[in-house]
């Protein structure tokens, strides 16, 4: 196994100069042993030895119960909601789009080609929200301000100036975009369209773009199936009629954005009753249980730091040695960072959360981030104690070994794999949709190097263009073969490697770092004499030997053009 690159530059003198230092106090030594001891034992083994009570594993536990409690119940109400919402869109698509057929298109819903077409999608519109109460089957009503229904919306853009003759080859354009917005009440619906008549004369040759909005009240009763408060939404809908392109395609859009609120007049009855301040007092807890969490992981960092420089102070006042940085890192246990992370998370988005239930909040992404965040790296947290057992440390070694060979191995793929993007994106980009983008066409090379939707990307490559078609097929030939039968065997080869040099470690024994030995209370060999790395080729990946001279043979390869 590869050594750690860095080494410590110990600040040591010969031995003849340790002999005429002061001596030892064999108390002192033995005492900082104890403590360094009973640091690094399990929580099993601190009970068995001082009879301790294992606070944060308990604390640990109650809190992974806790967090994937509070999970599932906030992930059930949200999927509720993302429910309502979705089938609420589906539910104004047929309502308001005249023709819609329940799909949509790649970033549209639906397209017309004529004239008429966009006319009786326009007035089709305008008549379905004049007779909504007598369509909708759901809960769904206009919205008022001030006892007075809002008014629709609709705006046409269009250039200053434009005239076009395609026979003639000429155009003249202002390239300045003017806006004619006209407010409609949906009571005044049987004479809209005689006293507007102007208004909907459109001329298509500078006609960039239609506007229509409007505001719709709704209420989402499914709630109350879960004992919850149903919740009162207000829904800020736009339909676009787009005709940027001008290519005699004019695409239909049908999007809203939402606000929740809590119903001004409300009364469940029945099974059905308000919970919210059992929600709001189970979150509290929550809170409390990662405060508690956050501050006993601390204040270990805190005593890791403490004995660190006690063990620090120790080695140099009577050996004259400076501890090494692998040994030094030791004492900064990466998973109280994890757990730290994972705690200031959950209590955030406990917060949010609450803030939801109270109807001061309506954004349930935000949330959603930080306590599914928070509940990953709580169950990732739970490998750190299944570490102490030596059967299940396998996956921890193997990954803390692997990971520097894996992310050299990964910078140099990587400019391989961006090469590839870039490539595809401009010249294959017009002819495939899975090119059309940088994203697009990242997201379609990772599927293939996983053997994912090889047949269709080829056969989706038409022969229109006999270049770019042969183009595609030297393309994608290439980068299959180079990633899936060298890069990714490659991959798996280092991973594979350090697993081996494990499985090797447990059966023969790890090395001993200069830690470890004092720890031993192995005098002879501590500190370690300076050794060619050679000799020490193999050391623990969790704690690599370091205080050794590096020899840089791996950094004289030479690259042959």
């Amino acid at each position: 196994m590869e050594m750690s690159d860095s080494y410590c530059q110990g600040v040591r003198v010969d031995m003849s100069s340790i002999s005429t230092s002061m001596s030892t106090d064999p108390m002192t030594e033995e005492t900082l042993r104890d403590d360094l001891r009973f640091y690094f034992m399990s929580p099993c083994e601190k009970y068995r030895t001082r009879r301790q009570l294992p606070w944060k594993l308990a604390v640990q536990i109650l809190k992974i119960f806790m967090i994937t409690l509070q999970l599932i119940l906030f992930g059930l109400n949200n999927q509720l909601v993302v429910s309502y919402k979705e089938e609420n869109l589906m539910a104004f698509k047929n309502l308001f789009l005249r023709g819609y057929s329940g799909v949509d298109e790649d970033d549209y819903s639906i397209a017309v080609y004529t004239k008429q077409n966009v006319y009786d999608s326009l007035y089709y519109v305008i008549d379905q929200y004049s007779q909504l109460r007598n369509l909708s089957v759901g809960p769904v009503s206009y919205a008022e301000e001030n006892e007075k229904f809002l008014h629709m919306i609709i705006c046409k853009k269009s250039y200053m100036r434009g005239s076009v003759e395609p026979l003639e080859e000429s155009y003249d354009i202002d390239a300045q975009l003017e806006t004619v917005c006209l407010a409609l009440d949906p009571e005044s619906a049987t004479t809209w369209r005689m006293n507007n008549t102007s208004f909907f004369e459109l001329e298509f040759y500078r006609l960039v773009e239609i506007e229509i909005t409007f505001a719709l009240k709704g209420i989402n009763l499914q709630t109350v199936r879960s004992h919850e408060q149903p919740d009162c939404y207000t829904f800020f809908v736009k339909i676009v009629f787009d005709n940027s392109c001008h290519s005699g395609k004019v695409k239909l859009t049908l999007d809203f954005d939402d606000a929740s609120s809590v119903c001004k007049n409300w009364k469940i009855s029945g099974t059905a009753q308000k919970s919210t301040h059992y929600l709001l007092i189970f979150d509290g807890f929550v809170i409390v249980i990662c405060l508690i969490s956050a501050v006993l992981c601390t204040r270990s960092i805190i005593l890791a730091v403490k004995l660190l420089q006690r063990f620090s102070s120790f080695c140099l006042e009577n050996y004259h040695y400076k501890v090494c940085e692998d040994d030094q890192r030791e004492f900064l246990n990466g998973w109280y960072i994890l757990v730290i992370t994972s705690d200031v998370m959950a209590i955030i988005g406990s917060i949010l959360k609450m803030e939801i239930q109270a109807k001061s909040l309506t954004n349930y992404d935000v949330c959603s981030i930080f306590l599914g965040t928070s509940t990953l790296m709580v169950w990732v947290g739970v490998i750190r104690y299944l570490a102490y057992f030596e059967k299940y440390n396998v996956l921890i070694l193997t990954m803390r070994a692997a990971l520097p060979k894996v992310l050299r191995f990964c910078c140099c793929a990587g400019m391989i794999y961006l090469g590839y993007t870039f490539c595809g994106w401009i010249v294959l980009g017009p002819y495939h949709e899975k090119f059309e983008g940088l994203s697009r066409v990242a997201e379609c090379l990772f599927s293939l190097v996983n053997g994912d939707d090889m047949f269709p990307t080829f056969a989706e490559f038409g022969q229109k263009n006999t270049i770019v078609w042969l183009f595609s097929r030297a393309y994608l030939y290439s980068f299959i073969s180079l990633f899936i039968y060298m890069v990714l065997s490659l991959f798996i080869a280092l991973i594979t490697d350090a697993y081996d040099t494990i499985k090797g470690y447990q059966s023969t024994g790890f090395p001993m770092t200069e830690l470890q030995r004092f720890l031993m209370g192995q005098k002879e060999g501590f500190p370690l004499q300076r050794q060619e790395c050679g000799e020490l080729e193999n050391v623990h990946p969790s704690v690599m030997l370091c205080c050794c001279k590096r020899i840089p043979k791996d950094d004289s390869i030479i690259l042959i053009s």
